[in-house]
C-alpha cells in the first residue's frame, strides 16, 4: 500500500504530523478523523525505511503467518471478547501465547496502533499479508454494529471453511501429482543414463536398428546434448509464467482457463464459488450493505475472472437492478442457484439461501473430489502402459531381432 505523510490539529489544537499507510488520502483522512485528529495536510511519501527494509531483505527471510495462525486469531479474540476481556488486554495475552513470532510482532504493532488512537480494522489494515480485505471490512462492521466477539466467530467459522476447502483438494490432488512427478523422473533418468547404455550395446550390432529404437536413442542423444539448455528453458518458463500470472490480464486469462481445464476445472469453479457463497451469506449476516459486500467478495473468491463478474454484479445493484437479474446476467451461476437467489430476495432471506447454497457447493465439491481420483487413474494407468510399451519395443525389438539372426542359420 502506498504511504502518505499528513499534518493535523489534535483535539488540543496541537500541530501532528505523521506517516500512514493505506490506499488512498481519503482513507488517510478517515483515519485521522476516527483518531481525532482533523487532517490539515495529506500527501503522497516514501515508505519509512523500516518498511523499505520489510519490503526486500526483511520479507524475503521473513516467517509466514499461517491460515492455522489466523484461525486460532479468531477464535481466541472470540473467546476474550465474550469473556468481556478489554481488546487491549486480549492483544496482549495473544502477544505472549503467540507460537509464531511473526504473529506475536503483528499482534505488538496492533496494540500500538490502538493506543495511538486508531480503530482495530484501521490497525489491520496495515497488514494485508495477514488480513484480508473481507477480514478487516467484517471487523469494521463489528466496531460500527457493537458485536465485535461475534465477528469474530463468524470470521472464524469462515477460516474453518477455507481451511477444510483447502485440505480435501490437496488431499485429491496429492496422488495424481505424486505419481506424475514420479514418471517424470523416470523419464528423465531412463534417456539420461539407461538408453544411452543400450544404445553402446546396440552400436556393436553392425545392423539396422527399429525406427522406434532408432526414435528413442535420437531423443535420448538430444537430451543428454542439451540438458543444460532444455533445464535453463524449463527455469525460464517458470519465471516467465509466474511473471504473467500476475500482471493483471495474466491472472484473468490464466484464472478463465483454469475453470476450463478437464477434470479439475469444474472443481476449482465450485470451490470458488462455494467460497463467495459463504462470504456473501457471513456478510449479509452482519449487516454489511450489498454493494460493499459484493466489493469486498471480489477480492475475496482469489479468481480474477469470477471477480469480474462479481463487480458486474456489484454494478447492476448500483444502478438498482435486483441482485437475481445482475447474477443471472453473469452466466456462472446455475438454475437452481439462481431459483434460491431469487427466492431469498424475495422473501428477504437471502444470507440464510446463500449460505445453503455454499452447502449445496460444499456437497458437490465433495463428491466431485471422491470421483477424481477414479476418473484421472485410468488415464495415468493407460499413459504408463504406453509409455512402458514404448520403451520395451524400443529395447527389446533389436535384441529380439538378434536373436532370430543368430538362430536362422542353425534352424536352415
Amino acid at each position: 500500500m502506498p504511504h502518505f505523510a499528513y499534518k493535523g490539529r489534535n483535539a488540543r489544537g496541537e500541530l501532528v504530523t505523521g506517516v500512514l499507510e493505506d490506499s488512498d488520502s481519503g482513507a488517510v483522512a478517515d483515519q485521522l478523523i476516527h483518531t481525532g485528529i482533523a487532517p490539515i495536510d495529506i500527501a503522497p511519501a516514501a515508505a519509512p525505511s523500516t518498511a523499505r527494509h520489510d519490503n526486500w531483505f526483511g520479507r524475503l527471510f521473513a516467517q509466514r503467518i499461517s491460515l492455522d495462525d489466523r484461525l486460532l486469531f479468531s477464535r481466541q479474540m472470540y473467546t476474550l471478547l465474550k469473556s468481556g476481556v478489554p481488546i487491549m488486554r486480549a492483544l496482549a495475552g495473544l502477544q505472549e501465547a503467540a507460537k509464531s513470532v511473526a504473529m506475536a510482532k503483528v499482534m505488538q504493532d496492533l496494540r500500538a496502533s490502538l493506543d495511538s488512537g486508531r480503530d482495530l480494522n484501521s490497525s489491520m489494515r496495515r497488514h494485508p499479508e495477514v488480513f484480508s480485505q473481507f477480514f478487516v471490512s467484517m471487523v469494521r462492521v463489528g466496531e460500527m454494529s457493537g458485536s465485535l466477539e461475534e465477528i469474530f466467530l463468524r470470521l472464524f467459522n469462515h477460516l474453518e471453511f477455507e481451511k477444510d476447502m483447502k485440505e480435501r483438494v490437496q488431499q485429491a490432488v496429492r496422488y495424481p501429482v505424486f505419481v506424475l512427478a514420479a514418471m517424470g523422473i523416470a523419464l528423465v533418468i531412463i534417456n539420461l543414463f539407461v538408453i544411452p547404455a543400450f544404445a553402446k550395446l546396440f552400436a556393436g550390432f553392425k545392423s539396422e536398428l527399429p525406427l522406434i529404437t532408432q526414435l528413442l536413442i535420437q531423443f535420448s542423444d538430444f537430451m543428454v546434448q542439451s540438458w543444460p539448455a532444455l533445464l535453463a528453458f524449463g527455469i525460464a518458463c517458470v519465471i516467465g509464467a509466474r511473471a504473467y500470472t500476475r500482471t493483471s490480464g495474466g491472472r484473468y486469462n490464466w484464472d478463465k482457463l483454469k475453470l476450463r481445464l478437464p477434470l479439475a476445472g469444474t472443481i476449482i469453479e465450485k470451490v470458488t464459488l462455494a467460497r463467495f457463497a459463504r462470504s456473501f451469506a457471513i456478510s449479509l449476516k452482519s449487516g454489511m450493505s450489498m454493494v460493499q459486500t459484493l466489493a469486498v467478495l471480489a477480492q475475496v473468491v482469489d479468481n480474477a475472472y469470477i471477480a469480474q463478474r462479481i463487480d458486474q454484479m456489484r454494478d447492476g445493484v448500483e444502478r438498482g437492478e435486483s441482485v437475481l437479474r445482475t447474477a443471472r446476467a453473469t452466466g456462472v451461476f446455475t438454475p437452481i442457484v439462481l431459483q434460491m437467489i431469487a427466492v431469498g430476495e424475495e422473501a428477504g432471506e437471502l444470507d440464510d439461501l446463500m449460505r445453503e447454497v455454499a452447502d449445496m457447493y460444499q456437497r458437490e465439491i465433495d463428491y466431485e473430489l471422491k470421483g477424481l481420483s477414479a476418473n484421472i487413474e485410468p488415464i495415468m494407468i493407460t499413459f504408463l502402459g504406453v509409455l512402458v510399451l514404448i520403451l520395451a519395443l524400443g529395447v527389446f525389438l533389436p535384441i529380439w531381432d538378434l536373436g532370430r539372426a543368430a538362430l536362422g542359420p542353425k534352424a536352415g
